[in-house]
């Protein structure tokens, strides 16, 4: 948190003193550094605060108590709350992925591969996976056996088959992974062949 309070002592401020990054509005508002991540984020009457939102949380604080976040995070990690390790978004060394809603025997996540990059030739044994391209071009081998797919194109993969994903083109492959199944853990992966050193 001493590192937040930093940038904004050095950052651009408004006429109010606020610094804001991202979609934020401000009125009444004075010495104030707002990050929004992903969604608006409004004050109102507010003076002194730390106020930051990410796709995981959403952080208040007085500028002179943000050093005492570890208190959080302690209580967080006492109660094992699953922020302390979970986050939406993943970087992987072949790109990202979003998780971006999940229920019982569900979850639905938005996958971003580098141009070039390639996910490790894999098999699950408790989940099947649906994957839609958004956009780019997708080289999906399932079994064995190669396909291409590119915007609103889809392909079904089922529990046990292995499967890999590359992004063959030079822009991002973006795609919606809908998985389904008893268990959606991220250890019901058994890679075979990985360009990263993971299998």
């Amino acid at each position: 948190m001493l590192a937040v309070l930093r940038l904004w002592q050095v950052s651009g401020k408004n006429s109010d003193g606020n610094s804001h990054q991202g979609d934020v509005w401000s009125h009444n508002s004075q010495n104030c550094y707002v990050r929004a991540e992903q969604q608006l984020v409004a004050t109102v009457g507010v003076q002194d605060l730390v106020v930051i939102s990410t796709k995981d949380a959403v952080l208040v604080a007085h500028k002179d108590q943000a050093q005492d976040v570890k208190h959080i995070v302690a209580q967080l990690k006492a109660n094992q709350r699953p922020e302390v390790t979970f986050h939406r978004e993943v970087y992987r060394p072949w790109g990202k992925y979003d998780s971006v809603d999940n229920g019982e025997r569900f979850q639905v996540k938005r996958i971003t591969v580098k141009p070039g990059a390639k996910l490790s030739v894999q098999m699950h044994h408790h989940r099947a996976e649906h994957w839609i391209v958004v956009s780019g071009t997708a080289k999906v081998t399932i079994d064995g056996v190669d396909q291409y797919l590119t915007e609103n194109q889809s392909v079904y993969i089922p529990i046990t088959a292995v499967h890999a994903l590359e992004n063959p083109g030079k822009v991002p492959l973006e795609l919606i992974e809908v998985q389904s199944g008893s268990y959606l853990g991220e250890d019901d992966i058994v890679r075979f062949e990985d360009r990263y050193g993971r299998a």
